[in-house]
């Protein structure tokens, strides 16, 4: 699962990444400048519920990939999308896309600030801001579906397909809509039509979380849940694949330096319950659809990242595909009901660990043991 942290100078992006991924070394990708790459652990309170009940010798937590790509281009004006699309400089540079193209979601920072010490073009305005990078990012798409489109053309002219004829009608579609200023991602499309444009890896398709950089203040707790409402971000954020959070990132600065402890003790003295971060990874998380489900013992206890609806067959795919091939059940139990229970043996003898067949729908939080003939 890859999150590519996006945004313009100056809004904090680097920083958030850094401490998210606590990240030391990094690597390059290709882009305007080089990307930068880490791994954050996804908090979860159930898995670690659970190891303190198997005290196992490894404990694995789901990660969340996240990329650090060069800023966005500034823009003084805007023209329209029909127009920009022709302009040569219009949207988001090849090398800036190709950054952006592999990622699953964008995280976008948005400067929510005011610090005379770090340089701002203009007015501090998320809303505008968010406008701004939104429009960069469809105009590189409707470039992308123009080409298509062109070749297409062609390619009909020689021969007709229904193949092709399919993609044709999808792409007209998503020309006019881009058209209209609206992202990929708000557009209505079949799992066939989402496969047929998979390919392309458009950037405006992708799910977008809002991630607002605030100021610190003595009231933070309040602040950070009034931000989206404050900067009139509660409306873009309810569109469709998209979310908003805020965070501070001088605070967050702050609590990466400490200890678990005395980090507690500091969320404590701002009215939060836990840091800023913890809750961006888990809305990343969210975003993208997906859930964990996890394996116990005294060997390890692990969580396992799955899409939401998967089947029990195709979930221990993602623990080994043999596992998938020679799947005969899986045992089940919710993690708080084998809590409860106290172990295993006793959830058997209560009835709460059962058996589900290969089509049984995972649920967030499940804990499962895998039966095959492998």
């Amino acid at each position: 699962m890859k999150t590519g942290i996006i945004g313009l100078p100056q809004v904090g992006k680097t920083s958030l990444f850094r401490m998210l991924t606590k990240a030391r070394s990094e690597r390059a990708v290709a882009g305007a400048r080089e990307a930068h790459i880490g791994v954050a652990q996804v908090p979860d309170d159930r898995l670690d519920r659970l190891a303190a009940l198997f005290d196992p010798k490894k404990l694995v937590h789901a990660t969340v990939e996240y990329s650090d790509v060069a800023a966005m281009p500034l823009r003084q004006g805007k023209v329209p999308a029909t127009e920009a699309a022709t302009e040569k400089n219009a949207g988001v540079s090849e090398s800036l896309a190709a950054s952006i193209r592999n990622m699953d979601s964008l995280a976008h920072v948005v400067r929510a600030f005011d610090d005379p010490a770090v340089p701002h073009v203009g007015e501090i305005d998320p809303r505008r801001d968010i406008q701004n990078v939104e429009f960069d990012l469809l105009v590189s798409d409707l470039t992308q579906v123009e080409k298509r489109l062109e070749r297409l053309e062609k390619d009909l002219k020689k021969m007709r397909s229904a193949e092709l004829e399919k993609e044709n009608d999808l792409l007209l579609r998503a020309h006019k809509h881009l058209e209209t200023e609206r992202p990929l991602r708000e557009m209505e499309m079949s799992a066939e039509d989402k496969k047929r444009v998979r390919g392309f890896m458009f950037l405006s398709e992708k799910p977008m979380l809002y991630v607002l950089n605030i100021g610190e203040s003595s009231n933070l707790g309040a602040e950070l849940e009034e931000a989206p409402a404050k900067f009139k971000v509660t409306q873009a954020a309810a569109r469709p694949n998209t979310g908003a959070i805020a965070v501070c990132a001088k605070v967050e600065a702050e609590l990466a330096e400490m200890s678990d402890e005395d980090a507690a003790e500091f969320l404590s003295s701002y009215s939060l319950g836990e840091s800023g971060l913890v809750r961006l990874i888990r809305k990343t998380y969210e975003l993208l659809g997906l859930i964990s489900f996890f394996t116990v013992g005294e060997d390890e206890c692990r969580a396992w990242t799955i899409e939401r609806n998967t089947r029990a067959q195709d979930a221990a795919g993602a623990i080994h595909t043999d596992l998938q091939k020679h799947f005969i059940r899986a045992e089940v139990i919710h993690w708080d009901q084998l809590l409860d229970a106290g172990s295993e043996a006793n959830a058997r003898s209560r009835g709460t660990l059962r058996l589900e067949g290969k089509d049984y729908t995972v649920k967030d939080g499940d804990v499962m043991h895998i039966r095959h003939s492998g």
